[in-house]
């Protein structure tokens, strides 16, 4: 249903509700980074058995989202509109926290099967959750702040992302000077139960909330709505959005989980020192996000200006402070700061409109992955990790312009999104399959073909969305 109030503003007591959610896939999806190198040891497995890990979590939003789309066709309605979207959300929190309930047989049987289809469930839920939360952060305002809303809800996810790899790792290693041999898989059992258990809490939480259950759609009046054709997959920018979703998810995702490989063959480190280098990365896309979202945050052109500066170094000394308690030593972190610089200034460049901030952002992550594959020493590591920074805003600029448009198609548009990031695992599994069959190194070249794609989409549906009456220009005025 579409609400005709196009002057209402953002439903904040909502979104921050909301955004807890977002957390936890943050959590948990940076967490598998570190459980990928362990599992590879504890279990025997060659690089691209060990990117299993990424499949079967990833490869579990495509499932959840098929049986979406199934149920919905059998009921002959769509079930979140039955459900409501606290009722959805509450039962992908429940899937969920049953899918971590197996981390603890697994672990006292050392089962690399069962770990997975641990993960494989607690990814069902949050499949489900996925589908209702993208969309209703949309919905809690303006269509024209869409994207930011997004982006300030990936922020919070990307705290999670920076967080979670420290406590795993903290969890199965310990403090002081523990080495790889002192690992225990055992160690995982506890740390995923607690995640259960706030599975848990929060669905309670979201069920007592004043999070609306069926939400208006908050339109833009100043948009022309456009024809119905019937169903979603008629729109381009649609389809091919879906192609963007899976290899935007794809290049985010493997660059993080075969890092901790390279670090090791390449450089020397212990699987145990790796941890806060995947955390910035992590942390990299929470600082994208962070000054993506400013517009969600001020109206004031002046003290937009100043918050695209100031936030992306808050969240940095954020990452800081987090590895600082974890007991890390920072000084190698000091000079990234000087690449923050470089987002900054694409932020500024890209003039908040979604279509340009795609572009200019894929074509600087095919320059990190370049550098990291040709560089050396720590200055590869961080040209890997700035594929973090120029990912952040990736997931709101490709989901906005693909369901632009699409009108009361707009909820199957966002399920076929949703399915695509099984991306995440496939690119993950296709990358490690060519480190086992050439070097890791040249592995990376499976990233730089999928950010030439996001580049090529950018401007492809730029075309498409144009001749549809639809410019996003009033959001490049500063």
């Amino acid at each position: 249903m579409q609400s005709t109030h196009s002057n209402i503003g953002t439903n904040y007591k909502a979104l921050f509700t909301l955004v807890t959610v977002f957390f936890f896939w943050g959590f948990v999806a940076a967490s598998n980074d570190i459980l990928i190198p362990v599992f590879k040891k504890a279990f025997t497995l060659t690089q691209g058995q060990s990117q299993l890990v990424s499949l079967a979590f990833y490869i579990a939003y495509t499932v959840g989202s098929l049986i979406y789309i199934g149920i919905s066709l059998l009921m002959r309605q769509d079930i979140i509109n039955k459900l409501g979207y606290k009722n959805s959300l509450a039962l992908g929190l429940t899937i969920s926290a049953m899918g971590t309930l197996l981390f603890y047989p697994a672990a006292n049987n050392q089962s690399f099967e069962l770990m997975l289809t641990g993960l494989f469930i607690v990814a069902l839920g949050f499949s489900l959750q996925q589908t209702v939360a993208n969309p209703l952060a949309i919905s809690l305002g303006p269509t024209r702040t869409g994207s930011q809303r997004l982006t300030l809800a990936g922020g919070v996810n990307n705290f999670g992302t920076s967080i979670g790899p420290l406590v795993v790792s903290f969890a199965i290693f310990g403090a002081g000077n523990a080495n790889d041999s002192t690992m225990s898989i055992e160690s995982v059992k506890i740390p995923y139960l607690i995640l259960g258990l706030a599975f848990l809490l929060v669905a309670i939480m979201l069920k007592l909330s004043s999070l609306p259950d069926r939400p208006d759609v908050v339109i833009d009046s100043k948009k022309e709505e456009i024809a119905d054709r019937g169903s979603a997959l008629k729109y381009p920018q649609l389809v091919l959005g879906m192609i963007a979703i899976f290899v935007y998810v794809g290049v985010e995702v493997s660059t993080a989980s075969n890092l901790p490989a390279y670090m090791e063959k390449y450089l020397g480190f212990q699987t145990k020192e790796i941890a806060p280098y995947i955390s910035l990365y992590w942390a990299s896309l929470m600082i994208g996000r962070w000054a993506g979202a400013v517009e969600v945050l001020s109206d004031n052109a002046k003290y937009q200006n100043i918050l695209k500066v100031l936030m992306p170094y808050l969240a940095f000394v954020l990452f800081l402070l987090v590895n600082a308690i974890a007991g890390h030593t920072l000084a190698p972190f000091y000079m990234y700061a000087l690449v923050v610089l470089v987002l900054i200034a694409a932020d500024f460049l890209s003039r908040g409109n979604p279509w340009r901030m795609l572009f200019i952002f894929s074509v600087l992550g095919m320059v990190g992955i370049a550098l990291g594959m040709w560089g050396e020493g720590m200055l590869s590591v961080y040209a890997f990790t700035s594929v973090g920074l120029f990912c952040s805003t990736l997931w709101p600029c490709i989901f906005a312009l693909a369901i632009s448009g699409l009108g009361k198609n707009t909820s199957q548009g966002s399920s076929l999104l949703i399915m695509m990031i099984m991306g995440g695992g496939i690119v993950s599994w296709l990358q490690g399959y060519v480190a086992d069959q050439t070097n890791i190194q040249m592995s990376y070249w499976v990233g730089i073909c999928c950010f030439v794609y996001l580049a090529f989409y950018a401007l492809k549906v730029k075309d498409i969305l144009r001749k549809q009456g639809i410019t996003f220009d009033e959001k490049t005025v500063l």
